[in-house]
């Protein structure tokens, strides 16, 4: 790579929505281990798993498994709670994505409070960077959020696209893009790896993969949801390919 050339980017997958699919039934197919190992095999850079206070999709064991089989990263999400955390530490992942949580909500809706939450979160991330997890923050791209996270010690910003996804328009889409960028280049100023994610498709993440500073993409409804018209193994390649070509 030349020293102009842009650094490459990461997809990591997140197979929550096939552990959704198993717990419908109640049973234990389709296992979400399985679909993590051929994301691996088919390109993956990172599995990523959500493991919520009901458990509604991602259970214990499957974490478990997931520590125990995968041979790239695994990303576990996580509420910044006593449950959580003590889990983490156990388990040690590659690193800890702290999310909000809230029970009724369908998926997880907006980015962190880091700034109004930081006395509850510090301890937390202490905890988890002492256990040799990197720590992740998922946020709104807002420079108030962004600055607090670097002053807790995170390593990575995970930026909410969210808002960027649902554009009702070209209008808020270059909105929520420009929101995105100047993000993206504040947070990297800041010292903190950029990664994003939420609501990316085909449709929509070239502009967010083009973005310098953004070293991964954590991408999942979509991926698991075409994958029932493509297979997953296809899917992830296409996907990797729009990324790459994006970032070129």
């Amino acid at each position: 790579m030349s020293a102009s050339s842009p650094a490459p980017i990461r997809l990591g997958v997140n197979i929550d929505h096939v552990a959704t699919v198993r717990n419908a039934r109640g049973g234990s197919h389709p296992d979400p281990v399985r679909a993590a190992l051929l994301a691996q095999d088919a390109g993956a850079d990172g599995i990523t798993a959500h493991l919520r206070e009901d458990r509604r999709h991602i259970r214990d064991a499957d974490l478990e498994r997931l520590r125990a089989e995968l041979a790239i990263p695994l990303n576990m999400e996580m509420a910044a709670t006593e449950e959580m955390t003590a889990i983490a530490t156990r388990l040690r992942p590659h690193a800890c994505c702290l999310v909000p949580e809230r029970r009724q909500e369908v998926t997880t809706e907006g980015g962190l409070d880091v700034h109004g939450q930081a006395q509850a979160l510090a301890p937390r991330i202490t905890r988890l960077r002492d256990a040799g997890i990197r720590v992740s923050l998922f946020i709104d791209p807002d420079v108030v959020q962004i600055e607090m996270a670097a002053r807790l010690g995170a390593a990575v910003v995970e930026l909410h696209t969210g808002a960027y996804a649902d554009a009702a328009d070209d209008t808020a889409h270059a909105t929520e893009l420009g929101r995105l960028t100047t993000g993206a280049a504040h947070a990297a100023r800041c010292g903190l790896e950029v990664h994003a994610g939420h609501g990316l498709s085909y449709a929509n993440v070239a502009p967010v993969a083009a973005l310098p500073q953004v070293m991964e993409l954590n991408i999942g409804h979509f991926l698991i949801g075409q994958a029932i018209f493509d297979g997953l193994p296809a899917v992830i390649r296409h996907m990797k390919a729009l990324m790459r070509a994006a970032r070129a």
